[in-house]
């Protein structure tokens, strides 16, 4: 697997999916934002460790 966004990139759209209120859950974002999942589990070893490195920017 290839990642085709920047770790930045990655925690900077979890950051405004969450300041805009967007469900946040594994599940729902595997649906909506399926890229975004996959690019996050690139760099991090969970969705959850990605979630928790973004809440600490």
């Amino acid at each position: 697997m290839e990642a085709n966004m920047g770790i930045d990139d990655v925690l900077e759209q979890i950051s405004q999916m969450k300041s805009s209120g967007q469900p946040l859950n594994k599940k729902k974002v595997k649906q909506s934002h399926p890229e975004l999942m996959q690019n996050a589990l690139f760099y991090f070893p969970s969705w959850e460790h990605a979630l928790n490195t973004a809440d600490n920017l």
